[in-house]
């Protein structure tokens, strides 16, 4: 799967968001300084070509919905992390951040249930 450019996922965060939209509407929700119509709109196009993002007429405009769920791009991207910089290993993952990021113990702990909450 291809990865977005740090523009295309901004705009895939608010269709993720708003489910459907317009230029116009994703627009709205960049924040200032907002980029011109024009680049929102080859944003989108590009995203189009690229297979995430497809269209429906409404009207004389176009109407934009994600192709690719949120979570299916997530678990890619990880995966391609954990495999691009800790040769597939989760474990040197989280160890990695843990170092770096001073995460107390009672955070790790904490991490450690949610995972648990969600395997049962």
């Amino acid at each position: 799967m291809k990865q977005f450019t740090k523009a295309e996922e901004e705009v895939m965060q608010i269709l993720w968001q708003l489910e459907k939209a317009n230029v116009a509407a994703i627009l709205d929700v960049l924040p200032e300084p907002k980029p011109a119509y024009n680049t929102v709109s080859t944003i989108v196009r590009i995203l189009e070509d690229k297979g995430f993002v497809d269209h429906e007429k409404v009207g004389k405009g176009h109407v934009y919905f994600p192709l690719i769920q949120k979570s299916d791009y997530s678990n890619q991207s990880i995966t391609t992390l954990v495999n691009g910089y800790f040769q597939g290993s989760f474990q040197s993952m989280v160890s990695f951040f843990v170092k770096k990021n001073d995460i107390s113990l009672k955070e790790l702990e904490e991490i450690l249930q949610k995972i648990k909450e969600e395997e049962e």
